[in-house]
């Protein structure tokens, strides 16, 4: 690992601490602009998020009825009751954003899916940036917000499902994360944003708590309006 990477890594709590643990499991609550440009509705409502952190692996309850869960890999998603039961699957899911835009309409298979990928890269991030296959290298110095911000570049492969190949993490003088660049891939593709504070510690693990993604420019300025995502997280907890 790039010493810049094993320095962030340790200001989030450490790879010896975060491997002792298999799972976290948070409280999210989501909003913003995107899910009515794919014509879904948003409730303010919580829900237990929980993300496996061997594999790639995530599920949110409730989704679309109090005793269903979705049911997230790379290769499936599925919308479950709590017994087991399938009310809904599709394999190969990333197939199915084929020819999608930033305005076409998602199922609730679609959104499970995007919801899993991007829970599991938020909630794992800056620790997945060590997992095999991914590469990773610095750029150079960020000025933002009145501060001087690192930048890591990385290049996921092709088994990791996340928003885009291309990722771009930045860190604060202090090494926690400040904001993650992406294209949204399963949308048309489109440049965002994600600003991110309110940092807790979760035994021992640093995360931060809100998360805001906008759109950006060709220069990676923020557009501010509309906001895309919010995502509070509480009650974070490792097992």
């Amino acid at each position: 690992m790039p010493n810049l990477l094993n320095r962030i890594i340790e200001a989030h709590g450490g790879l010896e601490r975060w491997n002792q643990f298999n799972i976290v499991k948070a409280m999210i609550v989501t909003g913003g602009a995107l899910w009515a440009m794919k014509g879904l509705h948003q409730d303010p409502d919580p829900r237990e998020m929980t993300v496996w952190l061997r594999e790639e692996r995530a599920s949110v309850i409730p989704f679309g009825a109090p005793n269903q869960l979705t049911a997230f890999t790379p290769g499936r998603i599925a919308i479950e009751t709590m017994e087991g039961a399938v009310v809904a699957e599709r394999l190969d899911p990333r197939a199915a954003f084929a020819g999608h835009e930033k305005t076409t309409a998602w199922d609730p298979l679609h959104r499970a899916y995007f919801n899993g990928y991007a829970l599991w890269t938020y909630l794992t991030t800056p620790f997945l940036l060590t997992l095999p296959g991914v590469v990773v290298e610095e750029l150079d110095l960020w000025d933002e917000a009145g501060e001087t911000w690192h930048r890591l570049r990385a290049r996921f492969p092709s088994q990791i499902a996340t928003h885009s190949e291309v990722q771009d993490f930045f860190f604060g003088s202090d090494l926690l994360l400040r904001r993650h660049d992406y294209f949204v891939d399963v949308a048309g593709g489109f440049a965002a944003a994600q600003r991110v504070y309110d940092y807790a510690q979760a035994d021992g693990i640093w995360l931060p708590t809100k998360r805001r993604a906008f759109t950006r420019d060709a220069e990676n300025r923020v557009i501010e309006d509309p906001l895309m995502v919010s995502i509070d997280l509480s009650n974070i907890r490792f097992a």
